[in-house]
C-alpha cells in the first residue's frame, strides 16, 4: 500500500515539475510560427525537386548505358 501511495506522490510531483518547466518555454508567436512553417515547406519542396531531377537524370543515364 505504501508503494502505491509513493508512486502517486511521485506522479503528482512530476506533473507539477512539468507544468513549471512548460511555463519557462518561449512559445513562438503566430508570425514566427507562420515564417518557420513556410521555410520548412519551401525547403522540403526544393529538396524534393532536386532529388526528382537527380533521379530522372540517373534513370536516363542508366537507360543509355543499358541500351
Amino acid at each position: 500500500m505504501a508503494a502505491g501511495k509513493l508512486s502517486v506522490q511521485m506522479l503528482v510531483k512530476q506533473m507539477k515539475d512539468v507544468r513549471q518547466e512548460l511555463k519557462k518555454v518561449h512559445w513562438p508567436t503566430r508570425r514566427e510560427l507562420t515564417v518557420f512553417t513556410s521555410v520548412v515547406l519551401a525547403a522540403v519542396f526544393f529538396i524534393g525537386i532536386f532529388f526528382w531531377v537527380l533521379d530522372t537524370g540517373f534513370a536516363g543515364l542508366l537507360r543509355l548505358i543499358l541500351r
